[in-house]
């Protein structure tokens, strides 16, 4: 049961800890100090709603749909394209990016943003549901499974998102703030270009 259990917590770990379009956007609040705990939490949850659905449906929904995984493939190629495009642009850009650090975030377009990177992302898909599913069908303790990735995801956010305060005074920095944009879209470039060619 443990075994299957830190199993779930590693596999869910692993999936989750590159820099995506949501760990980015839990860092960049973090960095802000802006809603950081209703941010984690939101992504917390949401991953464990995934992860859940990846757990015990991830193979139905496959044999239902044969054609699933291919529409999330290129939908999270398309999705992670264009959010790349727009870090490069904000790194391009500086000054836009350092003001845009600065101000004040309201509440709900904050929360309209992280619903919509978590949910309209099909590559959150692809990683909690098709891929982590996938890899707990070698385990008989799904529940096990299911409680040490979800347990790996909220220490994961709370982690980022807490641990960012950190980093602030690099991030005093505009140049710091192109550098992060840049990482940003180079990641989010190469994971859909892993995706594209499959």
């Amino acid at each position: 049961m443990l075994n299957t259990y830190f199993a779930g917590m590693g596999t869910g770990l692993s999936l989750i800890v590159a820099i995506g379009a949501q760990n980015a956007f839990v860092l960049r609040q973090g960095l802000l100090r802006s809603h950081v705990f209703a941010v984690c939490l939101f992504c917390a949850v949401s991953d464990a709603i995934l992860v859940t659905l990846g757990v015990y449906g991830a193979a139905r929904l496959t044999r239902l749909a044969p054609w699933f995984n291919e529409v999330m493939r290129w939908g999270g190629a398309a999705f992670l394209l264009v959010y790349g495009a727009r870090a490069l642009l904000s790194a391009w850009r500086g000054g836009d990016a350092l003001r845009a650090a600065g101000a004040a975030q309201r509440f709900w377009p904050t929360m309209a943003t992280v619903a919509a990177i978590t949910w309209a992302n099909p590559h959150v898909y692809l990683d909690t549901v098709v891929l982590l599913g996938a890899i707990s069908a070698d385990f008989t303790d799904k529940q096990s499974f299911a409680a040490g990735a979800i347990t790996g995801s909220i220490l994961f956010f709370f982690a980022l998102g807490y641990g960012a305060r950190l980093l602030g005074p690099i991030f005093a920095r505009p140049r710091a703030w192109q550098v992060l944009d840049l990482a940003i879209a180079s990641v989010m470039w190469s994971i859909a270009l892993r995706l594209i060619w499959g």
